[in-house]
């Protein structure tokens, strides 16, 4: 028996049973099921009960991978390396998301008089921004969130530098600046939104403009619990300069959506706005 539980004789990790994969499918069964219930006017309680599965599997799930690669000692430097090409390949996951949706952008954009596109003329007007789309002024408040993603991405490389050099107090000064900016532009996106000239179901500009930068405003949520989760890890002195692949992922993801923010800065509040601003 003791031969079983020894320590072996590879770098590689071998996880123990868990019951978390069959409950995460669960959860985000629930999840998609309640989204559709939702959509047909069928019942709106799925999706908060989905929403609070996905919310345990992922506090669960993820302590458990936490606790292996802090006190267990299982995330090795092969483990590790693993992880990051895993990573890696999540964020060019993501650049292919985001790529359809600058594709549906430019498509409708670039081609507003296409002849065979006419139904799309019909929509637009034959121009870009459509015809009575009255668009946001681009170095106003959107140029104030790019200013602010923008810093964010100094803090945090502060942060992952303080720690690759051992000064505690740094990295949390650094990642609790990096949250707050995450918050900050969150909610800047959020009165920007609410005094849009244009709702959500207002033509082909409205569906490409909320598409794009809301799924992005939806990663920036996501990035930003992310460094949350790894500036109370800090805190709690889980990271070691040469040990702290989590706050890593979390750095990578957060420069992934800065890149973003300034290629839809770019291409659709600068580039798409027109003479229409306000």
């Amino acid at each position: 028996m003791s031969e079983a539980h020894a320590k072996p004789n590879h770098p590689y990790h071998l996880v123990d049973p868990s019951a978390w994969p069959l409950i995460g499918a669960f959860a985000a069964g629930t999840l998609a099921v309640g989204l559709v219930f939702l959509m047909h006017d069928v019942t709106p309680w799925l999706v908060p009960i989905g929403v609070v599965l996905v919310l345990i599997t992922m506090a669960g799930w993820w302590r458990q991978v936490v606790q292996e690669a802090t006190f267990q000692g299982h995330h090795t430097p092969v483990v590790q390396i693993g992880l990051r090409y895993g990573m890696l390949l999540f964020i060019a996951s993501e650049v292919m998301f985001f790529a359809a949706f600058f594709w549906a952008y430019f498509d409708a954009s670039l081609f507003t008089d296409e002849a065979r596109q006419y139904q799309r003329v019909e929509a637009t007007g034959g121009v870009w921004p459509p015809v009575g789309v009255d668009t946001f002024a681009p170095f106003e408040l959107p140029f104030l969130n790019t200013l602010i993603l923008l810093l964010s991405g100094c803090t945090v490389t502060w942060a992952h530098h303080a720690l690759r050099e051992g000064d505690r107090t740094s990295v949390l000064r650094g990642l609790a600046l990096t949250v707050f900016l995450g918050v900050l532009f969150t909610a800047l996106q959020a009165y920007e939104y609410s005094h849009a000239a244009f709702g959500f179901t207002d033509g082909i500009y409205s569906s490409t403009f909320f598409m794009a930068t809301g799924f992005h405003g939806f990663h920036v949520i996501v990035g930003t619990i992310f460094l949350a989760v790894c500036l109370y890890r800090a805190y709690l002195g889980h990271f070691t300069p040469d040990h702290h692949f989590g706050f890593e992922a979390a750095a990578w993801y957060w420069h992934f959506v800065d890149v973003v923010w300034l290629f839809l800065f770019v291409c659709i509040y600068v580039a798409g706005a027109g003479g229409t601003a306000h």
